[in-house]
């Protein structure tokens, strides 16, 4: 068999050190299952793909590979130099490569190739011939190298002891010239290597397919010497990368970009030798050549890589260190013998700088650049140097955009632009640090605007909420801090005030809060902060009222938005500076100005009287000359002045005011024609001059809050009620006497109580010299009250607390009390009937009096008011013949119980002084009443405590002394008094049942 790479040689000299120490046979077979199992265990894809990008640079050509899964076979086929005999040789010999002189190459101990191990144990290689028809080749064989351990005498312990477990790749053999798989003679395809690999089994078959399919654009940014990479596990797919380096090269790192399928990665490669002294620490076939390659999808998703690309550091192929940042990074660190792990050292430490130098350089100058700044949390250990690093640099290095600063640095500047960290990038682009860069967290046209005011400005489509920002240290400029820093500017630039227009244009959409404090320029020179209250008006013929007006300039809707106020009549007139000047008027010199410009504004504004109750405060003249507020002031003529008293503290207002502003304007200014109203919001503790308001707010008690108050005043210099009550009638003083107010209580809850005006009236005698709760209309209180004056409306006669119903009365939290105690008044007239009903009314309501000390009870059936510890209530109807001359009312027992009056039963022994016979009670009358107890005990005479009575009933038993005392008797007992009459009349006569019972259908 041809044998050109000379294995036979190789297997000789391997047996023979073996033979001569078997440990060394022990420790090759050791050392080769701890990388199949261990470090590459699942590489056999990437170590492939490296072997054909090494080869593809020993040969000076495209790279390219294809790797074919079918029937259990994994093959790959790949353009570059073929195999030769140094090949084979450092693939027999465990981290014995044969690249060491190969700069450009990827693989560095010659160990990769034994991931083949992890799925085949009979892999081959075979390389074409010059001719370009497959030729050489080798291979290894776990069942060959088998036999010949097991041949040496030395090694047949050894072998037992490892259960026939060999080192595969340790003994080459001549390539046994099996043929290709069909459809995988990739010599015919242009590749110059085929590598075959029979897995091991379908677990193998299973992590190869799996390798397959997470094959993607990290190994082509691994391996850049492979243009393409065919990957055919029944449906092929390919990928291709085109690089570009003809990018710039800033620092010492370059940039360019790769086209991996279609998607563009932005990349930035910087390299080097390393110094001795760096590897002091490595082996010493370790390379002192350094690569660092970072690569960047130029639209992935935010801040993540794309989909299967891994997220750890490739070294250059993937290791197990994790790498959070959304970018790939390729660089020649160290590895730990596990081949896993970047390993700790001078050289590690090294390389972490120069990767986040280079990873800085690849930042672009957009607001991509945001989502490729590492955040704060860490992946590894490894991950969180690199951060530092990162961000270590990021603050002092020259990344973000701003168009150039103004010379002088505008108004606001905080540092000289001369003295910024300045980068040029275009001819109206510079880059400068982000500690020099401002983000405006506003609308994106305020840049636009303030770029002679606020030097350093990112461009509007940078986010200026982006948590990026910080880490580079931006400033970052609320819509709030930028209004307060625009409070300093005594103009807009130029002194021009459309710049303010132009300024508030560009502030719309931005959050109302933050722009209260927005400065505003007034037409008077002055600028003020915070639009709201602002007019928009010509302030010609008002300069007495020191108003504020916007430019008309500076003009725009925003202002309005904010609080600023188109002024028509109304507007102004309601304006603080206008009230300002009606509460100063009487301290001016000239209050005729004042008072002029208001009534002026008063009748353009149509207002209707009490409208704006501040106005009442205006400083206007009096017939006698003197000034008064607008409120202690009568027109001539006037309803009130009919009704007040003549001492009452009110001046009559000027004639000349009248006839030259009108009694209707003057009246909506204050002046009095009738009552006055007083309003006030959110009540908690009344001072606003009523008489007699602290104990109206004693009475609500504490901790309350009346959300509206409204009342009438003056009400204590009232002469003539009559007259006055016809002026309260009318809207809206009517509404401020009838309408209940809602009170809010300390406690969450709410009551509804009398208004302020009614329970003044209520407390004073205005009804023909009498309190409104001493009368009545006509109805059922007729004699317990005295008759209220005809004429008045009801619903005001409610309000003032007249009373007028029963019902009404006793709806009244103190009404049943009251009834009590008008009862008991020996003054009040009450018939007998009435004596009724009033009873039965209070004993339908639950009583939460005192007990009483009169009550009007009834004496031999007439109404007479008597000791209430006389009366006895009568709880049993039996019981009336023994109580005929006694106080008695008929109330229920828990009425008895609350007025704490004496129960009949409880007054009455009750002894039954006659002898009787218990008989059967008669069968016509248990046809009327069934629940009737079976028996009775008959008396020819039913004495008790000396009084013959017709009926008893004591213990349950029912005691008569006649058919109607058995009636009655039968009645009570089973609870139907109401049929008493028809038990006694079927008695009398029991032919009529039938008709009774008939009759009674209609009951």
């Amino acid at each position: 068999m041809e044998d050109p790479y000379g294995t036979a040689a190789i297997r000789e000299r391997v047996l023979a050190a073996w033979s001569a120490s078997p440990s060394r046979f022990r420790e090759d077979a050791n050392a080769e299952e701890d990388h199949a199992r261990g470090g590459y265990r699942d590489r056999v894809i990437i170590e492939l793909a490296q072997n054909a990008a090494d080869a593809a640079v020993r040969a000076g050509v495209p790279g390219r590979i294809r790797l074919t899964l079918r029937d259990g076979v994994l093959t790959a086929a790949n353009t570059g130099a073929p195999l030769d005999g140094a090949g084979v040789d450092a693939l027999s010999t465990l981290r014995a490569s044969a690249k060491r002189d190969e700069t450009a190459s990827t693989g560095r101990f010659g160990v990769g190739f034994a991931a083949v191990v992890a799925v085949s144990d009979e892999p081959s290689i075979v390389s074409r011939r010059e001719d370009g028809s497959a030729g050489t080749g080798v291979a290894w064989s776990a069942e060959r190298t088998r036999l010949a351990v097991a041949a040496v005498p030395e090694l047949a312990g050894e072998l037992e002891r490892r259960g026939g477990d060999v080192p595969v790749l340790r003994l080459p053999f001549p390539w046994p010239g099996h043929p290709v798989p069909p459809g995988d003679d990739g010599f015919a395809a242009g590749f110059d290597t085929l590598v075959r690999l029979p897995l091991r089994d379908a677990d193998a078959e299973t992590l190869v397919r799996r390798l397959l399919d997470e094959t993607g654009p990290a190994l082509m940014l691994a391996l850049p010497a492979l243009a393409e990479i065919i990957i055919d596990t029944g449906e092929p797919r390919t990928l291709t990368a085109a690089w570009d380096r003809t990018g710039e090269s800033r620092h010492g790192t370059a940039i360019g970009t790769v086209a991996i399928n279609g998607s563009t990665w932005r990349t930035a490669e910087t390299h080097g030798k390393a110094d001795s002294s760096l590897l002091a620490d490595r082996p010493v076939e370790e390379r002192a050549e350094w690569q660092v390659r970072w690569a960047v999808p130029d639209a992935p998703a935010k801040g993540e890589l794309p989909q299967g690309v891994p997220a750890v550091v490739h070294a250059p192929t993937p290791s197990d260190e994790p790498l959070g940042l959304p970018a790939l990074l390729l660089a020649t660190f160290p590895l730990a013998p596990d081949r896993r792990h970047v390993a700790p050292g001078p050289l590690t430490d090294f390389l972490v700088e120069r990767a986040a130098a280079a990873y800085v350089e690849l930042l672009p100058p957009t607001p991509r650049l945001l989502d490729l700044v590492p955040g704060p949390v860490a992946t590894g250990e490894l991950d969180a140097r690199i951060r530092r690093a990162i961000l270590a640099l990021l603050p002092g290095t020259p990344l973000l955009p701003i168009s150039a600063p103004p010379a002088g640095g505008g108004e606001m500047a905080g540092d000289d632009p001369a003295e910024l960290g300045l980068a040029p990038v275009g001819e109206e682009t510079v880059l400068v640090r982000g500690r020099d860069a401002v983000a405006l967290d506003g609308p994106a046209a305020l840049p636009n605007v303030l770029a002679d005011v606020v030097p350093g400005l990112l461009p509007p489509d940078w986010p200026a909420r982006h948590p990026a920002l910080a880490a580079l240290g931006v400033r970052r400029l609320s819509v709030a801090e930028l209004v307060d820093a625009l409070a300093g500017l005594e103009s807009g630039p130029g002194g021009d005030p459309s710049w303010w227009r132009r300024l508030y244009a560009a502030l719309e959409g931005a959050d109302r809060e933050a722009l209260t404090g927005l400065p505003v320029p007034l037409a008077d020179g002055r600028t003020v902060r915070g639009p709201r209250g602002l007019l928009v008006t010509d302030p010609a013929g008002l300069d007495a009222l020191r108003l504020r007006v916007v430019h008309p300039g500076a003009v725009h809707p925003l202002l309005f938005r904010l609080g600023a106020v188109e002024a028509g009549p109304r507007a102004v007139l309601t304006d603080p500076a206008t009230r300002a000047a009606v509460a100063a008027s009487f301290d001016e010199d000239d209050a005729e100005s004042i008072w002029d410009a208001v009534l002026t504004l008063v009748a353009r504004a149509h207002l209707r009287p009490g409208e704006e109750p501040w106005l009442a405060e205006l400083a206007l003249p009096g017939d006698d000359g003197e000034l008064y507020p607008a409120g202690e002031l009568l027109l001539p003529g006037a309803p009130l002045a009919g009704v007040v008293a003549d001492d009452a503290p009110f001046g009559v207002v000027d004639a000349a005011l009248v006839e030259r502003h009108g009694a209707e304007t003057l009246e909506a200014a204050g002046v009095l024609r009738t009552f006055a109203l007083v309003r006030a919001e959110d009540v908690i503790e009344p001072e606003l001059h009523l008489d007699g308001e602290e104990e109206w707010a004693d009475e609500l008690g504490g901790g309350f809050v009346v959300p509206e108050f409204t009342a009438v005043r003056d009400l204590e210099f009232v002469a003539d009620w009559t007259g006055a009550f016809a002026l309260l009638a009318e809207p809206p003083l009517r509404a401020a006497l009838t309408d209940p107010v809602r009170v809010l209580l300390a406690d969450g809850g709410q009551v509804t109580v009398p208004s302020y005006t009614a329970w003044w009236l209520r407390r004073h005698p205005v009804l023909n010299g009498r309190r409104p709760g001493e009368l009545c209309v006509p109805g059922d209180l007729d004699g317990l009250y005295d008759p209220a004056p005809v004429g008045l409306d009801p619903e005001i006669l409610r309000a003032l607390g007249v009373r007028t119903s029963l019902r009404v009365l006793l709806e009244d939290p103190d009404g049943p009390a009251e009834l009590l105690d008008r009862l008991a008044d020996p003054a009040r007239l009450v018939s007998g009937d009435r004596l009724h009903g009033l009873w039965q009314a209070l004993s339908a309501v639950e009583l939460d009096v005192d007990a009483p000390e009169r009550v009007r009870a009834f004496v031999s059936g007439e109404p007479e008011v008597v000791p209430a510890g006389d009366a006895i209530v009568v709880d049993r109807p039996d019981l009336l013949p023994l109580l005929v001359s006694q106080p008695l009312l008929f109330v229920p027992v828990e009425v008895a119980d609350v007025l704490e009056l004496a129960l009949g039963s409880e007054e009455v022994p009750g002894v039954i002084e006659s002898a009787g016979t218990r008989e059967p009670l008669p069968a016509v009358l248990r046809a009327v009443l069934p629940e009737a107890p079976e028996s009775y005990v008959r008396h020819d005479r039913l004495v008790v405590d000396g009084e013959e009575v017709p009926w008893w009933f004591e213990n349950g038993t029912v005691h008569a002394g006649g058919p109607a005392g058995l009636a009655r008797g039968a009645a009570w007992a089973c609870g139907r008094w109401s049929d008493r009459l028809l038990a006694a009349a079927v008695l009398n006569d029991p032919s009529h049942l039938p008709t009774l019972l008939a009759e009674a259908v209609f009951d």
